[in-house]
Formats: C-alpha cells, structure tokens, sequence
C-alpha cells in the first residue's frame, strides 16, 4: 500500500504499508473545517487529480472525506447514509463532497470513507480535541451552541480501514464514526474535569446541525466494528485515553497538516 502525505492520518496508517498491494491512499490535503483558506483546498484537489491520472488498471484509491456536520446537516434524528441526500451545509464540507463526485467520475476503483472527529496522540493544533485542550488551559472556551461532534479513535480507525481494505467491495462510499453524536458541552464538561480546571464558557449562536451518522453499512462490512464500544460513553474512554498528550507540560502537538 502507497501512502501518500506524512501528517496525522498518514502516520497512523503506516503500519498498514507493507499490506494490501495495489492500493494508493491519499493521507494529506485539507483537515481543518473552518478558517480554510481557499489555496488548501486548490492544493488538495490538485493532488487528487494528479494521483488519478496516475492510477494504474486495477489499482484502488482510498480517499478521506468527512462525516462531520459540514456534510451531513439535514435537521432531524435521520441519519445521514451515504447513498442519501446530502446538503454540505460549509465550504469545508462542500469541497470534499466534490472531489468525491470527481472521484466517481474518473472510472478509477476507489474507497471513499467519511471521517468522523478523528482523536488520537499528535493531533495538528487545529484539530478538535487539541483546540478544546489550549482553550480550557488559556481559561476561555468559545462552545457553538447546540453543536455535537461523533468522535472516533485513531485506533479504530486504523483496524476499520486495514478490514475495509481486505473485502469491501469496489467504488464505495462508507462512514467511519462511532454513530453517537456528543454534545460539544459535554466533551468540554469531562475536558475540564480531566484537566482539574474550569474555563470561561463563552456561547455563539448558530443554526442547529447536530445530525448522526449512519453506521449500518459500516457494520455490516467490518462486524468488528460490534466489539469496539461505540455508544454513549465512547466519548469518555477517548479523551480519557489521548487528553494528557496536550495537557500542560506535556505538549505534544504537531504543526504537520494531514
């Protein structure tokens, strides 16, 4: 397997190089939803066309696209599917959703799977739970209101791609998340908990996006997806887990984008 990019993604997928020949994985490009200037995602969708004309017969491409609120905002408990409607409700979301239609249109065999909030050690300073970490530290945190956020562990997701890779089948769009939308609240509430410390919270209305994400094609192609205790207090485990690589003192955030 070829990855392509160095950052975040990338270097948690890496064990997986020496497996599943034939397969190119575009880990870099645009992993910020908001405050994105428009040269990223010209960069990223340069990149995806180059490594189209590149593909060789046969060869399968795997893209990372996003499940957050940016693609699926319909108001409602209806969970957002792959193959239903989709209304990118910001630039962030709007652009990934077209570079999966060029995708489709290139006739290349693809993998195209839908994050969710990815959290794991060495997170880029702009990701969420790095972000939330600095904000509860410097003493403020600015919370949009009625915003939820599905979060998932690098770790999973590593196992979930490596058991897509094996059997999924070919052109397929597939969520990676837990399912489980969190209030942005209450992953600041165990954030300040975990840090022993509370921070101003500072609210900014927005429209009301918090539609889940659809799972069922996801469990139903990797059934071990069963055991990795996706559920409400997923959550909890996570940032109990990854939260002490950016408490104070013990730093570790990296500039690298991917």
């Amino acid at each position: 397997m070829r990855i392509i990019g160095n950052g975040f993604l990338a270097r948690h997928l890496a064990p997986l190089a020496g497996s599943h020949q034939g397969v190119t994985v575009i880990a870099a490009g645009v992993s910020a939803a908001g405050d994105t200037p428009q040269r990223a995602f010209d960069r990223e969708a340069a990149l995806l066309f180059d490594v189209i004309h590149e593909c060789e017969p046969g060869e399968r491409l795997v893209f990372f696209s996003t499940a957050s609120t940016g693609m699926y905002s319909i108001p409602g408990d209806e969970p957002g599917t792959e193959d239903g409607p989709v209304f990118p409700a910001t630039a962030y979301g709007r652009h990934k959703f077209a570079l999966e239609a060029v995708l489709a249109a290139s006739g290349v065999d693809y993998l195209i799977l839908r994050l969710g909030h990815v959290v794991g050690p060495h997170q880029p300073p702009h990701q969420l739970l790095p972000a939330l970490a600095r904000q509860v530290q410097a003493g403020e945190v600015r919370i949009y209101r009625n915003a939820s956020r599905d979060l998932i562990d690098i770790r999973d997701v590593v196992t979930i791609v490596d058991a897509l890779l094996a059997g999924a089948p070919e052109r397929l769009v597939v969520n990676v998340a837990s399912g489980v939308p969190v209030p942005v609240e209450s992953i600041i509430d165990r954030v300040e908990t975990l840090l022993g410390t509370a921070a101003r919270h500072t609210y900014v209305d927005a429209p009301a996006a918090a539609q889940p994400v659809s799972t069922r094609r996801l469990r139903r192609l990797v059934p071990a997806v069963t055991g990795m205790g996706f559920g409400p207090g997923y959550y909890e485990g996570l940032l109990d887990r990854y939260l002490p690589y950016y408490a104070e003192g013990d730093l570790k955030l990296e500039a690298t984008p991917g």
